[in-house]
């Protein structure tokens, strides 16, 4: 019955592998826009939140428009005597010639800034919120050409756009998927056309990364094998990286025994990644590390069969490395970057890594393998070990690695473990800057004496209790680290958005993406001057 299993499991794989490729190509987040299609032209102004009901506090844009309407659109929304509060929007229709609809949507207080207690820049968030939800209701409207207001901060505005319209729909009828729309910043009232088109395709580009990501992560895992995602990743960045496809017997040659136990229980072949940006010469480049694990089971020690189906998404370091190659490379940041990215499934089988299993890392410690669900630090550990012999500045590493980080943040922040407080302060200042959080975590020895003591080996892959188990991950993957700027990033908490940020809609979320990038741009600009 096994055998029988397999070989209709590979023939479905097959089909769908054929099928996929003839019916849809893998996107960054856009569509294919016909050329005959009826556009429907619809304009998304900012207002700020206003307690008086005589006057209607307008962006520099919308003022614009107001008055070359000869005051039409402030004259209807003083009809109305409940000024619009943050988030909140009115519809309009016939005001402005050239457009269908004008929705004026409120982007919060003039003059918000950082807020020391959230974290975040409150000012931008409310922009990307506010014309999200513009866009949005415009698409439900019909619209499918949209010019948007800057708001007052461009490039926000460009990502809160961007980031609402993307859907994964490619695997349904066409007539169930989401229509196509296209969005522009309306710019015919600025001073600096050319800055602030500069800054929409910036905003644009770092949302394109995201939503790579975010498009990654959601693919059905028998779409998205090692190979298949290789194959993506190779034809998305080809044209600005150099990107090197490893096969099984390189990773054997390479010693890559912690790696390849996780492998062993599927008939997927495993993959590794490795991936060259060259924005700038260097001897030291930064090193990017990424989970791939393109289907989690658990392995033996096996998941319950309940949301298991969200294990698709466990590569979403290895998706997030990918997103923000992507947005790096457009950009054509001044950075030299070294990414690495394992891939495998964790599956049950009769060659699968059993419970109390013992396995050599590439640097030559042996790991006890209690627990087979611990698996995604396994595959970090010989691709942090590699990653060493690139000389890196500095290393990131991103996985969905424990569901502890989640039990302790949740969706609020990504947690970070970090050997280095100047590291982990530029880290902080990129996630205000991109509204996507981070927070960070302790490394105490404390929780390295949980993996140190082993009964079998070197280290135990898990830390005895299922106390601090964030932490304790943390702790083993130091133990295949030496770089003295090292950043671990379990994401574990915001793989997917239930509807906490607002322009990112419900599913696997990409995040933290532009985090990342925002970082990858304030290090080259430091290493630039």
């Amino acid at each position: 019955m096994a055998a029988s299993i397999v070989k209709r499991v590979s023939r479905v794989k097959k089909l769908n592998v054929s099928h996929i490729s003839a019916r849809y190509k893998l996107l960054t987040g856009s569509r294919h826009f016909s050329t005959s299609k009826q556009w429907n032209k619809a304009l998304v102004l900012g207002v700020y939140e206003n307690e008086s009901t005589d006057s209607i506090d307008f962006t520099g844009t919308a003022r614009k428009f107001d008055e070359k309407a000869d005051g039409k659109i402030s004259q209807l929304l003083l009809t109305v005597k409940k000024p619009l509060k943050c988030g909140k929007t009115r519809t309009l229709h016939a005001v402005v010639p050239e457009f269908s609809s004008v929705l004026v949507t409120c982007i919060g207080k003039r003059g918000e800034g950082y807020d020391e207690l959230e974290t975040v820049d409150k000012g931008r968030e409310s922009i990307r919120a506010a014309v999200a939800k513009a866009v949005l209701q415009l698409r439900e409207l019909g619209e499918n050409e949209i010019e948007v207001d800057s708001c007052g901060d461009t490039e926000a505005s460009a990502e809160g756009c961007h980031l609402a319209l993307f859907s994964y729909d490619d695997l349904k009828a066409e007539k169930s998927r989401k229509p196509a729309v296209r969005i522009s910043c309306a710019t015919r009232y600025s001073q600096d056309k050319n800055s602030m088109e500069k800054e929409w395709r910036k905003g644009a580009i770092l949302a394109e990364g995201q939503n790579l990501s975010r498009r990654l992560m959601e693919m059905p895992a028998n779409l998205l094998t090692p190979t298949k995602f290789a194959e993506i990743v190779k034809e998305q960045l080809a044209d600005k990286c150099e990107v090197l496809v490893r096969d099984k017997d390189w990773a054997e040659s390479m010693k890559m025994g912690s790696f390849l136990s996780v492998a062993r229980g599927s008939v997927e072949p495993p993959v590794f990644l490795e991936i060259e940006y060259k924005g700038r010469q260097s001897d030291s480049p930064l090193a990017l590390v990424g989970k791939g694990v393109t289907f989690d089971t658990g392995g033996i020690s096996i998941k319950p069969s309940q949301g298991m189906d969200a294990m698709r998404g466990d590569m979403g370091g290895a998706a997030c490395v990918a997103g923000s190659l992507l947005s790096v490379s457009k950009l054509q940041l001044p950075v030299h970057v070294k990414a690495f990215i394992p891939l495998c499934e964790n599956m049950p089988s009769g060659s699968a890594t059993k419970p109390g299993d013992v396995v050599t890392a590439m640097n030559g410690k042996t790991i006890q393998v209690d627990n087979t669900d611990a698996e995604g630090r396994l595959i970090l550990a010989d691709a942090l070990c590699y990653s060493e012999q690139f000389n890196p500045s500095l290393i990131l590493d991103m996985a969905t690695l424990t569901g502890a980080i989640d039990v302790a943040l949740g969706e609020g922040a990504a947690g970070v473990f970090t050997n280095s407080e100047n590291m982990w302060n530029k880290l902080q200042k990129a996630s205000v800057r991109s509204g996507d959080r981070v927070w960070r975590m302790p490394l105490f020895n404390h929780y390295t004496k949980k993996i140190t003591e082993c009964q079998l080996a070197d280290l135990n892959n898990i830390g005895g209790s299922r106390s601090g188990g964030a932490c304790t991950a943390a702790a083993f993957l130091k133990e295949f680290v030496n770089n003295k700027n090292w950043l671990h990033l379990d994401i574990a908490g915001v793989m997917s958005n239930s509807g906490d940020v607002a322009y990112l809609g419900k599913g696997m979320s990409g995040r933290p993406t532009r985090t990342v990038i925002e970082f990858i741009n304030m290090i080259s600009k430091e290493t630039k001057n």
